[in-house]
């Protein structure tokens, strides 16, 4: 019996010295200096759950600092809160939605439904970090936003088409409460000369005097707010008055008739309900989008991630029970790559109320990269266009990315 044993211990070991682990070849000691590419080849490579957290893995630069680094495409955090007027959070936003995209990277990035890697595209995109607003003085807030969104928007972008028309690069901004919208459309005014068109998906309106706001203290800083900043935007010629539209509304209103909608509709803006998606379905809300809109304006595509169902994305600071799911306003979004956006936002996603399962960032992260796509998208295929002389002289309406 012990010599028994003696063969099996005999046959493990040598069993054991010629196992993967064991074997000298499979560790190849480093015997000098790589070459450039060969580094890269080796570490220049992020799983998933690995390394520095930026939205989707892009490469992080400070644009607002470093004008040496152009982007077609920039994502902007704007951590900013503190014009809420129930739960605060969303400065937390941009953090939280770019740790979500982080199964957003180049080598699993093609998009089936528009046949692209954004990623991967000639078109380049970078993550241009968080604008430093103070959270202490709203009105410097403000200007710190419409100086930062100014200054970026009127760069040269990294790719130029050789138009005759003067290529502009697009902003994704993270939000944030839904306040920084106001400073945005303040930038592309003087970027595109003009008043612009928005497309504002949201349970609620948006375009509120300040008034309706009441108090007894009454502050002039106080107007700019996450309630008020279409009003203010609108009052101020920012919106172009006819083409605009909100998407997803199910909101309250003041008082006690229809004042509130009296005054949407002056501001110019088209309602479609969260309940109308059960009567036209998801294209039949894309084509009255589109119809509304049409494909030449310049538009600006605002999110409040409160337009999907609280069960579904419960992590913002003003929720309202009967949304949309993801799915829908996934799909919505999708269908409205013909539409010039010239620039979006994503807002208030608040983590500290989102679930385990951070549903709500995931969303938005999702979101932001159907954004890309679309931006890629018709990008490209407005250079293919032009390639073959089916585009003439575009103008300021038709956009160049």
């Amino acid at each position: 019996m012990q010599s028994w044993w003696k063969l099996y211990f005999i046959l493990l070991v040598q069993c054991s010295a010629g196992s993967f682990y064991d074997d000298p070849d499979q560790v190849l000691l480093h015997s000098g200096p790589d070459s450039d590419k060969e580094l890269h080849r080796k570490w220049d490579f992020e799983w998933g759950f690995s390394g520095i957290s930026t939205f989707a893995h892009l490469k992080h630069v400070k644009c607002l600092s470093d004008r040496d680094s152009p982007f077609d495409i920039g994502i902007i955090g704007a951590a900013f809160d503190t014009a809420v007027s129930y739960r605060p959070g969303a400065r937390f936003g941009p953090r939280a939605i770019r740790a979500a995209s982080a199964r957003q990277t180049p080598f699993r990035g093609f998009n089936p439904r528009r046949g692209l890697n954004p990623y991967t595209s000639p078109y380049t995109i970078l993550d241009c970090g968080d604008i430093p607003i103070t959270p202490f003085d709203n009105a410097l807030a403000l200007r710190q936003m419409s100086e930062a969104f100014l200054e970026l928007g009127s760069r040269t972008p990294a790719l130029i088409q050789g138009d005759d028309h003067s290529p502009k690069p697009k902003l994704l901004t993270l939000g944030g409460d839904h306040s920084i919208a106001l400073p945005a459309l303040r930038a592309l005014n003087k970027i595109y000369g003009g008043p612009i068109a928005v497309m504002h998906f949201d349970a609620h309106l948006d375009t509120w005097h300040p008034a309706k706001y009441p108090s007894p203290w009454e502050s002039a800083q106080s107007d700019f707010n996450h309630g008020s900043m279409f009003w203010i935007a609108s009052n101020e010629g920012l919106i172009l008055n006819g083409s605009s539209a909100h998407a997803g509304l199910r909101t309250r209103l003041s008082g006690e008739g229809w004042d509130d909608f009296v005054d949407d509709e002056r501001q110019g803006f088209m309602r479609i309900s969260s309940d109308d998606i059960d009567d036209l379905g998801t294209k039949g809300i894309i084509d009255k989008i589109v119809d509304r809109i049409g494909v030449e304006t310049p538009t600006y595509l605002s999110i409040d991630i409160d337009v999907i169902d609280p069960g579904l994305c419960p992590g913002t600071g003003t929720p309202e029970p009967g949304g949309w799911t993801s799915r829908e306003l996934i799909r919505i979004i999708r269908g409205l790559e013909s539409l010039n956006v010239v620039g979006a936002d994503i807002v208030e996603v608040a983590p500290a109320y989102d679930g385990t399962g951070e549903q709500t960032a995931l969303t938005a992260a999702q979101l932001g990269f159907e954004i890309l796509t679309s931006w890629v998208g018709r990008g490209l295929g407005q250079k293919a266009e032009a390639k073959q002389g089916k585009v003439g002289n575009i103008g300021r309406k038709r956009d160049e990315l």
